[in-house]
């Protein structure tokens, strides 16, 4: 058993490597990649609400969407560019824990928001004249503050037991950010309930969602197959296979991560794992999801070209 308790003000994260030019490489690569996720999210945003024809369920969830991979890659990635750049790599115990709250909330109202957006295809595929009675914008409303709310009352309960245990005498957390994996290796005490709770919570979290997605999709497929026109089949398949190019990312990387009984395994596969989740996914998903449609490509060029004609227009003395 673990003992020497002691009061931590902060954590030291180890992140990646201490060679400098690898962490310049890094820096420079998370950095790009931050930008560029911030942008085509706040493209995807911006367009969703100027534009009326993207005034419909699948692009109000594609909007929330957006929002939650700003916000979730922002919870990690500026703290982990502070540390690349500066070498600094400590942060506070109420900064850690602000994080991991953060990094658990935002996430798994993800996973919720994933499941709702894969019903919301299966009601539009499956039961396209019934569509807008049934997708109504309260359901729409209902919905996403369900994703919060939900997400919040899971989380929660786990959270505040890890707030009763003290600290042993190590503050080194060996991760680029503040997961609870190496978290609940500093703990003291017997922390077999904690883990069990974790272990549930991402099962019912990551499984659950994950469920509802793949059999909307199996049913999506189904009525694609029966589909007279062969250009509507292959236009459903290519939005499903897009789609499911961002599930397998993003749920894979989490089950990896914490769909296991123990919190074993090593630590530095787990970092590999953690970027496809924090990096790679809110990367790729604008672009999956969105700017590869041809009604925001269409709404893009508009906005595009009334920006131009604005900027062309002769000034006035």
């Amino acid at each position: 058993m673990k003992n020497n308790q002691t009061t931590v003000s902060e954590f030291i994260l180890l992140g990646f490597t201490d060679i400098q030019k690898l962490q310049l490489l890094l820096f420079t690569i998370f950095l790009c990649s931050y930008l560029l996720t911030i942008m085509g999210n706040a493209v995807i945003i911006t367009i969703s609400h100027i534009d009326y024809r993207l005034h419909t369920p699948m692009y109000f969830f594609l909007q929330n969407f957006s929002f939650l991979e700003i916000s979730f890659t922002t919870a990690i990635i500026p703290q982990t560019l502070a540390h690349l750049a500066t070498g600094n790599k400590s942060i506070s115990y109420v900064g850690c824990m602000v994080q991991c709250f953060l990094y658990f909330h935002l996430g798994t109202t993800k996973f919720f928001l994933l499941a709702v957006m894969s019903f919301d295809r299966y009601v539009a595929i499956c039961n396209p004249l019934r569509y807008t009675s049934i997708m109504s914008h309260h359901l729409c409303l209902s919905l996403v503050l369900f994703c919060w709310v939900g997400s919040f009352l899971l989380i929660i309960g786990p959270l505040i037991l890890f707030l009763q245990f003290p600290i042993c005498d190590s503050n080194i957390l060996d991760h680029f950010f503040c997961d609870n994996t190496p978290l609940l290796k500093l703990l003291c005490g017997d922390t077999w309930l904690l883990g069990f709770l974790g272990f549930i919570t991402a099962a019912l979290s990551l499984l659950g969602t994950l469920t509802i997605t793949v059999v909307s999709y199996i049913n999506i497929i189904k009525t694609v197959l029966r589909m007279p026109s062969a250009t509507g089949r292959q236009k459903a398949f290519s939005t499903c296979a897009s789609h499911f190019i961002v599930v397998s990312i993003t749920y894979g990387s989490c089950i990896f991560l914490y769909i296991k009984p123990t919190q074993s395994g090593k630590l530095e596969l787990g970092k590999m794992v953690a970027i496809l989740n924090t990096v790679v996914s809110p990367l790729f998903n604008p672009f999956i999801y969105s700017l590869r449609n041809k009604q925001v490509q269409e709404s893009l060029r508009d906005a595009l070209g009334q920006l131009t004609a604005i900027a062309k227009r002769p000034r006035k003395n």
